[in-house]
């Protein structure tokens, strides 16, 4: 399901989504949509929109509950969420299999290893000589390949865990190149007092432009476009 809610602030927005939908923070996924600085005659806000799960959040209160169904034995394919160190290790296994196995029938060779692991997040690191291929063009193949492995860990009983694939540091080189991006286009565009219309970018991606030009005052960014891969727009302050 997807929600749209503003705040004052970034922080504000994602603690009302919070409360609203019933969820945990780390809970859902957060695309920041817009942020306005606050001005002499405006206040400032940030509107985010929040992806969950169907099965997530609040029941609404015109929707009465399915009755229960008998039961028929375990679904083919699923496996009831495991606890322990002996569950933890055997949902890696079948995960890193799973990645490896997915890599093989892309026609490549590769290695797939425990890069770190933290509260309801799994960072998986792939090793192999195709990294740049299975990097694809702005990350986009190793994007699709972390999408198949949250959705096999999601038929696993593991909804909550969420997957986050890298090879040869590219998240880490994404990020810190996106970061100087930004910079670099509010300069130009404080400059020149225009708008520049950044490539298309994923969810995150986008998210990390928001945040690092949200604390420049005399600059504003919003999201343009549909589908999963949007648009950013850096614009100078009071210019539409």
């Amino acid at each position: 399901m997807v929600y749209e809610f503003e705040g004052r602030s970034e922080k504000e927005a994602i603690d009302r989504a919070a409360s609203e939908l019933g969820l945990e923070k780390d809970g859902f996924d957060v695309e920041i949509l817009e942020t306005h600085r606050s001005g002499l005659f405006k206040k400032g806000y940030v509107k985010i929109k929040v992806h969950t799960e169907e099965s997530g959040g609040k029941v609404p209160p015109a929707e009465a509950p399915p009755p229960a169904r008998p039961a028929r034995g375990p679904v083919q394919g699923r496996v009831p969420a495991q606890h322990g160190e002996e569950g933890r290790e055997g949902f890696e296994r079948n995960l890193i299999s799973f990645v490896e196995g997915l890599i093989e029938r892309m026609g490549y060779t590769g290695t797939v290893s425990v890069l770190y692991r933290e509260d309801r997040k799994l960072g998986l690191k792939i090793d192999s000589e195709y990294s740049s291929i299975l990097i694809g063009k702005k990350g986009k193949n190793l994007d699709a390949i972390q999408l198949l492995a949250n959705i096999y860990v999601g038929r696993q009983g593991r909804e909550d865990m969420r997957i986050i694939l890298d090879s040869e540091n590219y998240r880490l080189r994404r990020e810190e190149s996106l970061v100087r991006l930004a910079y670099t286009v509010a300069d130009q565009v404080r400059e020149n007092r225009n708008s520049v219309l950044l490539e298309p970018m994923n969810p995150f991606d986008r998210r990390l432009i928001h945040t690092t030009l949200n604390d420049i005052g005399d600059v504003e960014t919003k999201s343009e476009g549909d589908g999963l891969y949007k648009q950013v727009r850096v614009y100078y302050k009071g210019l539409r």
